[in-house]
């Protein structure tokens, strides 16, 4: 009863870690590290469900990867790791064997017994935690499991509840996967820059950036490379952009710039550094693979003249004067630069 009471008691106080962690990264550092040594174990793995990869981009646009995260692995279907979780409905516990747990558990010395704590959610189950022991008599088929049950209700609650925080958070007004601003903040801040430009008498610019052949990236490597080449495009992007311009992904591999305030040639500069900076240096795809990735790129500027309430309907149309000069750009070839004729006012 005291050990039991003990256990209880360690679980409870566990379990409010869990539900206190503020972010995806810290919950899965109180799931791994934090259970690991609050219940003496000699290793913790978490397996999660992750088809879309959702999960994995909502990582990193924290500029967290997911590999670095030791002890949680995301899979597309997690039959694939252990065929018996295609059934697990409660917690099992027993001897570790190679041919069904090899996949569960990676690294460190061969377990002697595992418990495989299903995380489920509305039925469905979104992940399985690993509790690992060298001791082969430490997880048994005998012991009760209505504290692990408890706790893997806890943690898919944690994990699901982490998900939507992260979700809400870039959804609003970041894109989760480059951590730019997205298409509808950047039409909001384009019409706070148009009145800031028109009572400064000041004008501004919009740039349209395209990837090229980004189609075929995705194509010849898959997805998840075409991730990381819009994340490294970002990057590369964001640092040639001064402090006071504002940059989102548009759409797809379309990324686009406010420069505020910017004359034509001010943004010539900038968009020059720009197409520069992203095809000197190849983009690494994987351990082995690199790709060297050009930019269309369309300028446009607008000088607000009379007063006016409708900023909206002049943002839309730098917006699309800079669309029409990407379209030119891609037409004249790609890899290269051009400019409105037309300034918006």
């Amino acid at each position: 009863m005291a050990r039991n009471e003990a256990l209880l008691r360690k679980t409870q106080e566990r379990e409010l870690e869990l539900l206190r962690s503020t972010s995806l990264t810290q919950l899965f550092d109180r799931l791994i590290a934090g259970l690991m040594n609050s219940y003496q174990l000699d290793g913790v793995y978490l397996m999660l469900h992750d088809p879309q990869h959702e999960i994995r981009h909502l990582l990193s646009g924290d500029g967290l990867v997911a590999e670095q995260l030791q002890g949680v692995r995301f899979v597309d279907a997690l039959v694939t790791i252990a065929p018996q979780l295609a059934h697990l409905e409660r917690p099992w516990l027993g001897p570790f064997h190679k041919a069904d747990h090899e996949l569960l558990v990676h690294g460190g010395a061969r377990p002697g017994s595992l418990a495989l704590i299903p995380l489920r959610r509305h039925e469905q189950l979104d992940g399985v935690l690993v509790f690992a022991s060298l001791d082969p008599l430490r997880f048994t088929a005998e012991l009760a499991s209505d504290f692990l049950a408890h706790l893997g209700v806890v943690a898919a609650i944690c994990i699901e509840n982490a998900v939507n925080r992260a979700r809400l958070l870039r959804s609003g007004l970041t894109d989760f996967l480059t951590g730019f601003h997205n298409r509808r903040y950047l039409h909001a801040r384009l019409r706070e820059e148009l009145a800031r430009a028109q009572r400064a008498q000041q004008s501004l610019a919009c740039l349209m950036i395209d990837i090229d052949h980004f189609k075929r990236i995705n194509d010849q490597h898959g997805h998840l490379a075409g991730d990381a080449v819009l994340r490294e495009v970002a990057h590369r992007v964001d640092a040639e952009m001064r402090i006071s311009d504002t940059g989102a992904r548009f759409g797809g591999d379309e990324f686009a710039i406010v420069l505020s305030p910017s004359t034509m040639l001010d943004a010539q500069k900038v968009a020059a550094r720009v197409l520069e900076a992203v095809r000197s240096q190849p983009v690494s795809i994987g351990k082995s693979a690199a790709e060297t990735v050009t930019l269309s790129i369309g300028v446009a500027a607008a000088t607000p003249g009379e007063p006016t309430r409708d900023y909206k309907v002049l943002a839309e149309r730098l917006i699309a004067e800079a669309d029409a000069a990407l379209y030119r750009a891609k037409s004249a070839g790609r890899n290269r630069i051009a400019s409105s004729p037309n300034l918006v006012g």
